[in-house]
């Protein structure tokens, strides 16, 4: 189990760790062995609470797939287990963002003071676009 929260873990038999060859650094080393993780945790398929994995999903974004599998690849490190632990802790910090509800928004009315700034504003930009324009008529293209 990897702690996320006081109450939240996540079980390692959900990930699937897949290595593969990184690109970058490392010269003719790099095209011998597979030190890329690429982390795959099914977001449907865990014991996460269902508000978590909406969220988790969310953040996801581009990295989740059709299927509710999200994706992390690490590759910035030389070593596999570097790079493995960067990943899950990238997995980790994920979990912890979602796992924190979202502070609800208090609708608020503009001040008085506020309103007549805001339409003062208004007629002062009008009064500067009103301006603009032809001198009089005394214009040749006209």
């Amino acid at each position: 189990m990897i702690p996320v929260t006081r109450t939240i873990a996540i079980d390692e038999r959900d990930l699937d760790e897949r290595f593969v060859r990184a690109s970058g650094p490392g010269g003719q080393h790099v095209n011998k062995v597979s030190t890329a993780v690429e982390l795959r945790f099914d977001i449907r398929r865990s014991a996460l609470p269902d508000d978590v994995k909406q969220r988790l999903a969310a953040l996801g974004g581009s990295r989740v797939t059709d299927d509710g599998v999200l994706v992390i690849d690490s590759r910035e490190h030389r070593t596999q287990g570097q790079n493995r632990d960067a990943a899950r802790a990238r997995l980790v910090e994920l979990v912890r963002a979602a796992s924190k509800k979202p502070r609800r928004r208090v609708p608020t009315a503009p001040t008085a003071g506020a309103r007549e700034r805001r339409i003062a504003d208004k007629k002062r930009r009008g009064g500067v676009k009103a301006r603009r324009g032809r001198r009089g008529d005394d214009d040749p293209a006209a």
